[in-house]
């Protein structure tokens, strides 16, 4: 898929594929209505509109990020519309029928607001500071039978995740694993993560899994 990323814009990879595979092995329901949070490029929204889904709505906080995916979008003549915002913000058009998330998950030593290329990696101390917002709303932003995808590191905590979708009342597993080297960030932080103990002394690489969680209640 040939993409235009304007500079700074988080780049289509591993956890984007892994995610995408289990969007497709998850079979979205036709003509679903769609939410992609943290969207970078568009990849996973246009991957959607192709499985079926008859709109998406996507989201970044990053500008460079919102006007990527717009035209990623409009020249493939795709019903995805692409907004500039956060999950802090009210989404209109909730509930969703499916939620995909690959949110920042990388943990930082900086209490500092990031910006730029860092808004699409970066946080907080633990890594959660947008998992623990996802899984507070994901009940909310979930129709009926609702589902959602999310993809993070080991680093942030599964079982956390876990937990707190199913204290929320919704159906949760892990569906996809894979194990993965340390990319440029977290070589860059390894001093961080070891002196913190979210990794092993000489540890370089990392687990990502897509945790799914079904809204089951009517």
């Amino acid at each position: 898929m040939k993409l235009l990323r304007l500079p700074g814009v988080y780049r289509p990879q591993a956890d984007t594929w892994l995610l995408m595979r289990a969007m497709r092995e998850a079979r979205l329901p036709a003509g679903a209505r769609v939410l992609e949070v943290c969207t970078g490029t568009g990849a996973l929204a246009i991957a959607a509109v192709r499985g079926g889904a008859s709109s998406v709505t996507a989201v970044d906080r990053y500008l460079p990020a919102v006007l990527s995916a717009r035209f990623n979008a409009r020249v493939r003549g795709l019903p995805v519309e692409v907004r500039h915002g956060d999950l802090s913000q009210t989404i209109g058009g909730a509930p969703f029928d499916v939620v995909l998330a690959n949110p920042p998950y990388v943990p930082c030593e900086s209490t500092e607001d990031p910006d730029g290329a860092a808004l699409a990696w970066d946080a907080g101390a633990d890594g959660r500071k947008h998992l623990d917002c996802l899984c507070t709303r994901a009940h909310d932003l979930l129709a009926p039978d609702g589902t959602m995808l999310l993809v993070h590191s080991s680093l942030c905590g599964i079982r956390r995740t876990v937990e707190s979708l199913r204290d929320s009342g919704l159906k949760t597993s892990v569906v996809a694993r894979a194990i993965e080297p340390f990319g440029p960030v977290m070589r860059g932080r390894i001093d961080f993560l070891e002196r913190t103990g979210l990794i092993a002394p000489g540890q370089r690489h990392e687990e990502l899994v897509v945790i799914r969680a079904d809204r089951t209640e009517r």
